[in-house]
């Protein structure tokens, strides 16, 4: 095959018309949190809780242990999502809800995600785009939920002439 005859394949999210209602996406590989991810993201949002800072304050509370900074938690599961749902075709993120984190992350932990596609519909007011309704589940290498959103994000139709 010479290059004129090429295929290119570029990788990218779903258009509007390719999310499944009702379908879950499990977005692999994991994360594993380390210790420098989240003091690294607690003093960069300058989060300065000591839960997430302080050793030896931490090992008074019910943990015992610095915990995993829940917005680094909620980013990273949405984060997983992107090369799989949203590279590419996302316009923007409209918006979170019912946001949740029933069980701590801590450091060592391996974040998993995977993501309901919970409804969607074309926009009435921006022609060419739809939006789409996520709920986001985290679990940690145990099965256990640490984290759940749902998210509402506006997504290009698929352009005229693009196959699928």
């Amino acid at each position: 095959m010479n290059n004129a005859e090429t295929k290119k394949i570029t990788q990218r999210g779903l258009w509007f018309e390719e999310f499944e209602l009702g379908a879950i996406y499990e977005h692999r590989p994991g994360r594993t949190v380390t210790e420098a991810d989240n003091v690294l993201f607690t003093t960069l949002t300058m989060n300065t809780q000591a839960l997430h800072l302080d050793a030896a304050y931490s090992e008074n509370t019910q943990f015992g242990v610095r915990l995993v900074n829940s917005m680094f938690t909620l980013s990273t599961i949405v984060g997983l999502s992107v090369a799989q749902l949203t590279q590419g075709t996302i316009v923007a993120n409209l918006g979170f809800s019912d946001i949740s984190f029933p069980k701590p992350l801590f450091h060592g932990d391996t974040l998993y995600a995977e993501t309901l596609i919970a409804d969607k519909r074309e926009s009435k007011s921006r022609p060419g785009e739809g939006i789409v309704t996520l709920v986001h589940t985290g679990r940690n290498q145990h099965g256990d939920v640490v984290a759940v959103a749902t998210r509402k994000t506006l997504v290009q139709l698929r352009p005229q002439g693009e196959s699928s």
